[in-house]
């Protein structure tokens, strides 16, 4: 196990680099800063120059590859972070030098026990994409199929692991200091870091990712998930179908290509709530970056690293927050958020109804381009701080992949209106979900279930009740005579019992 004085000495590494880049100007002046905390920022910032603006994706990317996903991660922790932070954290897009070829060759044969040129009857060697966990080669199979193989970095399990071990332990000792850094949970967004970053250096994972959602998607007609080539697919080497068509960074050649944009908002907006509301598992770094326009106008996705995932019960509880915005609602928003307990008893739930009234009555049936996510986020953690909100990181994600979904489909389409969009699809699966005949529905599901835990339920009980034996049964027995107290020669030996019990215990203690 890694000491505390390796830890302490990263994290005071760690700190000046982002100290020169201002990155630690926030900690300094923010009032929940503790005061010991507060000098330390102050000293590592002495000598540096730091500009007065934070470039904090810059300081993430001087750190290294795990400070780069951390930095992915933290964007989608405003509230942790503070939302110019988050909104700069987006720009880590994981554009890093690749690893020579001859490392990525010899990867690729150690993984499945054969020469390159007996899985791909060609192989650029210059990546099309390069990351900090892995990158990207296009190749032909030798059965004739063009396709993208994504392989991981040398080395790069052992990196992560040495820097998400110090964050961790950075993290214990963030939330023993308690008040607003405990109600954050820094641990718990490590935790999930740690989850995402296992996912990623785990490409069978992934591919099983893109698999599980293209099942999910099929009707989404106008949404493609490339198809995963699973005999070239190993834990180091993920290869699925190329994607031949205009990634959406360059809107000028979807223009050019004559593809509808607004249609492809459309399409975005829809098939990222059949994801998250209709199956609860979702692409959750759905930028630019990720997707393209086809030339037959629908809308593909790569690279299935960070997926989200939420129960059931949570998404009938979004499905119901998002409804009654939508509607104006707010008393039912409320409710919910009571019945989850996101907002401790103690609270007056008439009061945060109003609170949620300040936060969703300027910004409902108004269009993307007319919102302030930033005034919008700054409100709704005003509401978080005021009524003792615990942070739900697995919510966190969804809240950061709806707002870069928003992004997007802004760029696609200046008048797009999510909430238009998502009217339809929220009041369709809502009567699915909660109408008289899905409550039916899971009545006779769960019913079914119980009776499916009968038998174990009996074996259990056998279990605790043993067995008479083969012994007859024994003759009637005259009762006992009532008990006349305890006579002097049982207390004697009562006690002297008791005395030399506790005399041994004495004597071992």
């Amino acid at each position: 196990m890694t000491s505390s004085i390796v830890h302490a000495f990263r994290m005071l590494r760690w700190g000046r680099t982002l100290a020169r880049h201002g990155a630690l100007r926030e900690i300094e002046v923010a009032p929940q800063t503790p005061p010991l905390l507060r000098r330390i920022a102050k000293l590592a910032r002495f000598g540096t120059g730091a500009p007065k603006t934070p470039h904090y994706a810059d300081a993430f990317q001087a750190i290294g590859p795990a400070a780069i996903k951390l930095g992915q991660a933290l964007a989608t922790r405003p509230d942790l972070v503070g939302p110019d932070a988050a909104k700069d954290l987006t720009r880590l897009q994981d554009n890093l030098p690749p690893a020579p070829f001859a490392a990525v060759k010899a990867s690729i044969e150690e993984a499945f026990g054969v020469p390159l040129s007996a899985l791909y009857s060609h192989f650029e060697e210059t990546p099309v994409g390069s990351a900090s966990v892995a990158q990207v080669h296009r190749a032909v199979t030798t059965d004739g199929r063009a396709v993208a193989v994504k392989v991981l970095k040398p080395g790069i399990e052992a990196d992560f692991a040495r820097a998400i071990e110090t964050y961790e332990w950075a993290a214990v000792r963030a939330e023993t200091i308690g008040g607003e850094l405990a109600r954050l949970r820094p641990r718990a967004t490590i935790a999930y870091f740690r989850r995402w970053v296992e996912r990623e250096l785990n490409l069978r994972m992934e591919a099983a990712s893109a698999s599980e959602l293209a099942a999910a998607l099929t009707p989404e007609t106008g949404f493609v998930v490339p198809e995963v080539d699973w005999a070239r697919t190993s834990r180091r080497v993920l290869t699925i179908a190329w994607i031949d068509g205009v990634k959406l960074t360059d809107l000028a050649a979807v223009d050019a290509a004559g593809i509808d944009r607004k249609l492809l908002s459309q399409t975005l907006v829809r098939s990222f709530l059949r994801q998250a509301i209709g199956h609860g598992f979702f692409h959750a770094d759905l930028h630019q970056g990720n997707m393209f326009a086809l030339p037959d106008g629908r809308l593909a996705v790569v690279d299935f690293g960070i997926m989200g995932r939420i129960d059931r019960r949570a998404r009938l509880w979004l499905a119901e927050i998002l409804h009654g915005l939508l509607t104006g609602n707010y008393a039912r928003v409320a409710e919910i958020h009571f019945e989850a307990q996101y907002v401790p008893p103690h609270h007056d739930m008439a009061e945060f109804e109003t609170a949620l009234r300040s936060i969703g009555e300027p910004i409902r049936g108004l269009p993307v381009k007319d919102i302030s996510i930033g005034n919008m986020l700054d409100g709704l953690f005003a509401v978080t701080r005021q009524f003792d909100m615990v942070t739900q990181p697995h919510l966190l994600l969804l809240q950061k992949t709806m707002v870069m979904v928003e992004g997007v489909a802004l760029a696609l389409d200046p008048d797009v209106n999510m909430w238009e969009i998502s009217g339809p699809f929220v009041g369709d699966w809502m009567r699915d979900e909660l109408g008289p005949e899905a409550v039916v529905a899971d009545r006779i599901v769960e019913s079914v279930r119980a009776l499916g835990r009968l038998p174990d339920l009996l074996k259990r009980l056998e279990a605790m009740v043993p067995n008479p034996g083969a012994a007859p049964p024994l003759p009637p027995l005259a009762p006992l005579p009532p008990p006349r107290g305890i006579s002097r020669t049982a207390w004697l030996l009562l006690g002297a019992g008791i005395g030399a019990g506790l005399g041994w215990l004495a004597m071992t203690l």
